[in-house]
């Protein structure tokens, strides 16, 4: 572990035995798998290497963390990345496909097994994974290498706020794996996605559910529970076509608010006569974003066919000392606590996409997530985009909404930030939400409106202020605030800057009450229904 300016709490728990060994895939939980976290080798390459297999790197990183980050243990930055790890498997996978995956790698990875290539991929937020059941050696010792290639400044793709020279509201790059690395046995049958989609009004749980592997005489078995208490269940046979749409009674359902944040446990197996050959383990929540109109006939953001104003800070995602990764898993739940007990009941994700556990604990304690899809470099996207970087940036975008389909604190995607590589936005804003309309949308927040989506969304420094209420849009600031007040401890950078910075604790209290006291004001008149305080940390030289 290297040392950065500026180091959490958490840093010192973290060993190469227990970093990020909880389960990755909170909402798919099976009982087989084998976290691949901790001590890989690693070598830093100039240029584009062919992989060299058989051979130690002779150098160390800390998975998963980015070779950027002091909690890597290396604390450099690189355009090309080759990793090594050497791993067994279980005697008792044996006959079992074995798949390997990757939670998020920063940004084109090619994965090879014992000297044969078992894939590739480009982007650096979602999960992708290979089947490696041909390339193993059972219970024998086998080798796995990642190459990585990471264009940052050089790319036209979603990366967020990664810059190769950090300033202003831009930071350090993520290069490289920042996510979990984890091995799964399957059966060749076996239950391969499934999506959730509770329906609050007809008091009835959607679920579909995709089926992989042979047809033959198969069975669906779906439990529900309420605090461990079976609700309800059917078995369905299964034959072609190999998905399941079915629909299950929630009696008297208790709602998911940011109050109460009910959770209901759900269990899927698939069964090949008498024997289960597929058990899942997840769950679902009973709740409802839409719009709708309050007493005066002003359009608001409705959950669970109320109005509830929607308050939460600007939340960007990085860290310290592990820039896009967390330190531990209770540092991620850490901060969503203390976004609560702040009196927040929503977070806007800030082109980022977090882990999947990090949904896991909005889920859980109770707070609703506005998520950005993460924008290409803002400054030169317009001149330099091809048909090429738009199918790419489409396919994120898809994969954003896809993989994180079911967690019900999720209620907003934002499509574009302020304009950053805008294109398109009709089409990709109903691109959205015909894959997803159960929630909201948002065409862009801040700057560039075109007309479309839930919600017309302004920015404003210091502010606030507020958009005027449409027919069919809600009315919200998507960002203001911005004060700052530097603390000598705990500046990343001794160079700082905020919107608005003070030197005095009074004076910074007053400002931001007085935000507040403008922002209830905005609610009444002209019916302002969310507000997004920028923001959660400090971010570099960000305060």
């Amino acid at each position: 572990m290297k040392k950065a300016p500026v180091m959490t709490r958490w840093a010192a728990e973290v060993t190469p035995q227990n970093v990020h060994q909880e389960y990755p895939r909170p909402q798919m939980r099976r009982a087989a798998w084998q976290n691949l976290n901790g001590l890989w080798q690693v070598k830093l390459n100039t240029i584009d290497e062919k992989p060299e297999f058989g051979r130690e790197l002779h150098r160390q990183i800390l998975v998963p963390f980015a070779v950027e980050s002091a909690l890597s243990g290396v604390m450099e930055k690189t355009r090309y990345l080759t990793y090594r790890r050497i791993f067994t498997v279980d005697e008792n996978w044996r006959g079992k496909k074995i798949i390997l995956h990757f939670e998020a790698v920063d940004w084109s990875t090619t994965v090879y097994v014992n000297g044969r290539e078992a894939g590739s991929h480009q982007g650096g937020y979602d999960a992708f994974q290979f089947d490696i059941s041909e390339l193993i050696l059972p219970e024998k010792a086998n080798e796995l290498i990642v190459k990585v290639y990471d264009p940052t400044d050089d790319g036209v793709y979603p990366r967020g706020k990664q810059v190769d020279h950090p300033s202003g509201i831009f930071y350090t790059s993520v290069t490289g794996i920042w996510q979990t690395v984890w091995l799964e046995a399957v059966n060749p049958n076996h239950i391969a996605s499934f999506t959730i989609v509770p329906d609050i009004d007809a008091k009835t749980l959607n679920l579909g559910i995709e089926i992989e592997g042979q047809s033959g005489e198969n069975a669906l078995v779906i439990e529900t529970y309420s605090d461990s208490a079976r609700l309800a269940g059917m078995q369905i046979p299964i034959t072609t076509p190999r998905m399941a749409n079915l629909k299950l009674a929630v009696p008297n359902p208790v709602l998911w608010t940011p109050e109460n944040p009910h959770l209901y446990d759900l269990k899927l197996k698939l069964m090949q006569g008498n024997e289960t050959v597929d058990e899942i383990s997840s769950y679902f929540a009973m709740r409802k974003i839409s719009l709708g109109k309050d007493k005066n006939g002003i359009t608001r953001l409705m959950l669970n066919n109320r109005y509830v104003f929607q308050n939460g800070p600007l939340d960007q995602g990085f860290w310290p000392d592990g820039i896009y990764t967390a330190p531990t898993d209770e540092a991620l739940r850490y901060d969503i606590e203390m976004t609560k007990k702040l009196g927040f009941n929503m977070i806007r994700k800030h082109t980022k996409i977090e882990p999947d556990r990090w949904y896991y604990w909005t889920d859980k304690l109770g707070v609703l997530v506005w998520q950005d899809m993460p924008s290409v470099n803002p400054t030169d996207f317009a001149k330099r985009q091809t048909e090429e970087h738009k199918t790419q940036f489409e396919f994120e975008l898809k994969q954003m909404v896809k993989q994180h389909f079911n967690h019900p604190s999720i209620i907003m995607w934002i499509v574009f930030n302020e304009g950053w590589g805008q294109y398109d936005t009709e089409r990709l804003t109903s691109v959205v939400k015909s894959m997803d309309p159960d929630r909201l949308v948002s065409n862009a927040s801040g700057w560039t409106d075109k007309n479309v989506g839930d919600v017309l969304d302004w920015h404003r420094y210091p502010g606030p202020a507020s958009p005027q209420p449409e027919k069919s849009r809600a009315a919200v600031l998507g960002e203001f605030g911005g004060l700052g007040l530097p603390f000598a401890q705990h500046l990343w950078q001794e160079k700082n800057w905020g919107y608005q910075n003070f030197k005095e604790q009074k004076n910074y209290r007053d400002r931001y009450e007085k935000l507040y006291d403008e922002i209830w004001q905005l609610e009444k008149n002209p019916g302002l229904s969310a507000c997004v305080y920028t923001q959660t940390t400090d971010v570099e030289t960000e305060v």
